[in-house]
C-alpha cells in the first residue's frame, strides 16, 4: 500500500481530507437547526444555553429565561441529536447493503427490515392498550424486533445448502415485503380512527424525540457502524466478485451474514424511533461513492457524517416550511431522493433484467 510522505496510506489521507470538512459542516448545520424555531430566542442565547450544559467548561451567570432553556435543551437539541444518529445509521447501513449486494440501488430497507418494523409498529398503535408492557418504549422495541425477525426470515428463505446467492436474497426480500405489505394494508383497513397516527408514523418523523430516544439507540448505532467498518477491507474485496474474494481468503458467507445483521441492527433501531425515512440510505452512499471513491475505509465514515447532515437539513425543512404545521420528514427526503433515484435507475437501466 502506497503511503504519502507523512507515513499515512493514501486512503487515510483521503479520509482526513473529507472527514474534517464534513464534521465542520455538520457543526454548522447543527448550529443552524438549533437556532431556528417558532420561539424567538437569539443565536447568542441559544449557544450560551448549550455551552452551559457542556461539562468542564466555565459557566457564566444564567441570563436567559427558564422557558428558553427548556425549548433549546429539552426540545430542539434532543431532536437534532436523534437526527444525527438516525441519519448516520441509515447512510452507513446503506453503504453496507450496497457493498454486500454489489448494487448501488440497494438501501437499508431492501430486505424488508422497514416492512417488518412498520407492521410491528402499526400493530402496537392499533392494539397498544393490550400490549403496552413497556410504556412508551413498547412501540420502538416491537418495531425493532419485528425488523430483525424479518431479516432472519428473508435470510432463511434465501439459503440453500448453507449458501446464499445475492439474487435469491433480493428476491426473497421482495417476496417477504409483499407479504408484510399485505399485512400492513389489513391493519390499516381495520384501524379506523387510528389510521392517521399509523400513516404519520409510516412517513417518518422526529416530532416525539427526547434525550431518552437518542440514548437508547446510541449503542446500537455506534456498535453497528464500528462492526461494519471492521469489515471494510472485506467489503473492498467483495467488490471484485465472490469467486475472487474466496480465492483471496475471504469467507464470503460469514462476511455477508455479519454485515447484513449489523446493517439491519442499526437500520432497525433508526426505524424504531423515527418511523420509515426513505432514500437517505440509498442516495447518500451513492453520492459519496462518486466523490470519495469505492474504498469502504473512507466511504463508511464520510457517508455516516453526510447522512447526519442530510437528515438534520431535511428535519429543519420539515418543521419550518409550513409552520405551525409540521411535515413528516419522510416526505422531505422523498422529494429530495425520488428524482435522484429516477436518474440513477435510468442511468443503469441496461444492467437490469
Amino acid at each position: 500500500m502506497r503511503a504519502n510522505q507523512t507515513g499515512h496510506p493514501k486512503w487515510g489521507r483521503t479520509l482526513i481530507l473529507w472527514l474534517l470538512p464534513l464534521l465542520f459542516l455538520l457543526f454548522c448545520v447543527i448550529a443552524f437547526s438549533v437556532s431556528l424555531g417558532s420561539a424567538d430566542v437569539s443565536f447568542y442565547t441559544v449557544w450560551k444555553i448549550i455551552l452551559s450544559h457542556v461539562p468542564f467548561l466555565p459557566h457564566g451567570e444564567e441570563t436567559w429565561a427558564k422557558s428558553a432553556e427548556v425549548i433549546i435543551w429539552e426540545i430542539r437539541m434532543p431532536r437534532v441529536f436523534l437526527a444525527v444518529l438516525v441519519g448516520a445509521a441509515l447512510a452507513s447501513s446503506g453503504v453496507a447493503y450496497q457493498g454486500v449486494l454489489r448494487n448501488p440501488l440497494a438501501d437499508p430497507y431492501i430486505l424488508g427490515v422497514s416492512s417488518g418494523a412498520s407492521l410491528g409498529a402499526a400493530s402496537v398503535i392499533l392494539f397498544g392498550q393490550g400490549i403496552s408492557f413497556l410504556g412508551q418504549w413498547t412501540l420502538p422495541l416491537v418495531a425493532f424486533l419485528c425488523g430483525l425477525l424479518t431479516l432472519f426470515v428473508v435470510y432463511r428463505l434465501a439459503s440453500s445448502g448453507g449458501r446464499v446467492q445475492i439474487e435469491t436474497l433480493i428476491l426473497s426480500g421482495v417476496v417477504v415485503q409483499a407479504f408484510l405489505g399485505a399485512g400492513l394494508s389489513l391493519v390499516l383497513s381495520v384501524s379506523n380512527e387510528k389510521m392517521a397516527q399509523i400513516i404519520y408514523w409510516l412517513m417518518g418523523s422526529l416530532t416525539l424525540s427526547d434525550w431518552a430516544s437518542g440514548t437508547v439507540i446510541l449503542p446500537y448505532v455506534l456498535g453497528g457502524i464500528v462492526l461494519i467498518y471492521a469489515f471494510s477491507k472485506e467489503l473492498n474485496i467483495l467488490a471484485l466478485g465472490e469467486q475472487k474474494a474466496q480465492h483471496l481468503g475471504v469467507n464470503v458467507s460469514r462476511v455477508r451474514l455479519v454485515v447484513l445483521i449489523a446493517a439491519s441492527l442499526i437500520a432497525g433501531s433508526a426505524v424504531a424511533v423515527s418511523g420509515v425515512i426513505g432514500f437517505v440510505g440509498m442516495v447518500v452512499p451513492h453520492i459519496m461513492r462518486s466523490l470519495v471513491g469505492t474504498d469502504h475505509r473512507v466511504l463508511i465514515p464520510v457517508s455516516a457524517v453526510s447522512g447526519a447532515i442530510l437528515l438534520i437539513f431535511a428535519d429543519t425543512v420539515a418543521r419550518m416550511l409550513m409552520q405551525p404545521q409540521e411535515l413528516p420528514i419522510g416526505v422531505v427526503t422523498a422529494f429530495l431522493g425520488a428524482p435522484f433515484f429516477g436518474y440513477l435507475l435510468r442511468k443503469r437501466r441496461s444492467n437490469y433484467f
